[in-house]
């Protein structure tokens, strides 16, 4: 396997970082990390912000501070102040929304002038942000919003997702779950339409973090949730509890690249109309934490299943379009046991890597290198490893990975070693601006 290099480290600038006393130390963090090209250059730059409390169990996520910087270690600008770290990847995505080659910020932001208890989001607005500037460009206090409240595993994931809803020239919408509800917006942030799931009990809820794609190709975005999938307009095309611990969920190319919705829980593949195309089952798959689609296998055309099958264990099996499980290896630990993600190094025709922990897999063959420079951080619950983004830094669609501990003031870039030499180009990607984080 392939050694990979550290390209860049960069240091979050002292302007965008706060120094909390955790545990009798003093720690210097600066919050969870986007990436993405704010300044319309083809360069990476970084956005970090922090959220009034920390909101694992306790709350809503509620940005109160963000700071975008270079990879120079440059403040480009800052909003907000204080925070604390969220303690979950939470609602700021960065994406070309208008087209014009420059990233906006779409995010949850407080509204300080309300008070209102950790779990409700009617002192929270969304708003669209310069990416050049961090001015708002645009800002709404939608009801359905507002009225949303929650506390718990299930509430705790709240992602935008960047969706082309309506079958335009480039993704202008976007999803957010919280809870059981899933709300769709405009680049106008009017909502487009709202849909509520019947299952919130904890193992028997849909996918923390639900995934969008065009299922059906008709050039609009359907939303996975593993226990159902909406049609573009909002419209259930179907709704079942399949399994439990539906925690991780994707659509995505399978069989003969057809699109398919997977599921972690059993082990689902599903289709369209919500034929079982492929079920693991659960004496295969008591617990689907993670599990990640593409093609490791360099003697096969078709892509592999990597399932996370047992919890928050390192125990992972790697399954084919067959139903067959073709390799089973442990991977290492870390505070939570998740956060893997497939790495395509070679482009997206080329064979993927797994990226677990600080290291680099070949779940195959089970063979793996640690990331070089790479320190190992002091735990300090369950997100105090490292974070993985995967992005396109190469003009043949080939990736690289930015990580970031977010109890740590860095962000590191990394790459395979044999482009260490070849010229950089940032390139946005729904990998990177939908990057699953799971923590």
């Amino acid at each position: 396997m392939e050694s990979w290099v550290l390209l860049q480290e960069i240091a979050v600038p002292k302007p965008l970082c706060v120094t909390r006393t955790i545990d009798g130390v003093a720690r210097t963090f600066a919050g969870d990390v986007r990436v993405g090209d704010l300044q319309g250059d083809g360069q990476l730059t970084f956005v970090v912000y922090r959220s009034l409390d920390c909101a694992h169990d306790e709350g809503g996520m509620k940005p109160c501070f963000m700071g975008a910087f270079d990879a120079s270690g440059r403040v480009l600008w800052q909003v907000g102040e204080g925070g604390e770290q969220p303690c979950r990847p939470g609602p700021v995505a960065l994406f070309d929304l208008d087209g014009d080659g420059v990233d906006e910020i779409l995010c949850f932001f407080l509204d300080a002038t309300q008070t209102t208890p950790p779990e409700s989001l009617a002192n929270v607005v969304v708003q669209i942000r310069s990416g050049g500037t961090g001015e708002v460009l645009r800002q709404a206090t939608p009801p359905e919003l507002q009225a949303c409240a929650g506390r718990g595993p299930n509430w705790a994931h709240q992602r935008l997702l960047l969706a082309n809803l309506r079958g335009l020239d480039h993704p202008r919408d976007f999803v957010v779950k919280l809870g059981t509800v899933i709300l769709a917006f405009d680049e106008d942030l009017r909502v487009l339409w709202r849909y509520e799931c019947p299952w919130e009990e904890y193992g028997n809820c849909p996918a923390y973090i639900p995934s969008v794609g065009d299922i059906d190709g008709d050039g609009r975005d359907e939303v996975n949730g593993g226990y159902y999938l909406l049609d573009h307009d909002g419209r259930v095309l179907w709704e079942r509890a399949w399994a439990h611990h539906m925690d991780s969920v994707a659509i995505c190319p399978w069989d003969g690249g057809q699109m398919r919705a997977i599921g972690s829980g059993g082990g689902h593949v599903l289709d369209a109309a919500g034929n079982v195309v492929l079920c693991l089952g659960e004496g295969l798959v008591p617990h689907g934490q993670e599990v990640r689609i593409a093609r490791f296998d360099p003697a096969e055309p078709e892509p592999q299943m990597a399932l996370r099958w047992n919890a928050h264990d390192p125990a992972l099996l790697l399954a084919n379009t067959r139903g067959e499980v073709i390799a089973r290896c442990t991977l290492n630990t870390s505070p939570n046991n998740t956060g893997m993600e497939a790495i395509f190094p070679d482009g997206p025709n080329g064979c993927a890597v797994l990226y677990n922990g600080g290291m680099v897999w070949n779940p195959l063959t089970g063979d793996s290198l640690r990331l070089p420079g790479l320190p190992d951080p002091t735990p300090i619950g369950r997100m105090s490893w490292y974070h993985c983004i995967p992005v396109v830094l190469w003009d043949d669609d080939a990736e690289g990975m930015v990580l970031y501990n977010p109890w740590e003031p860095i962000v590191r870039v990394y790459g395979p070693a044999s482009r260490a030499d070849h010229p950089r180009c940032f390139r946005p990607s729904p990998r990177q601006y939908n990057a699953r984080l799971m923590d």
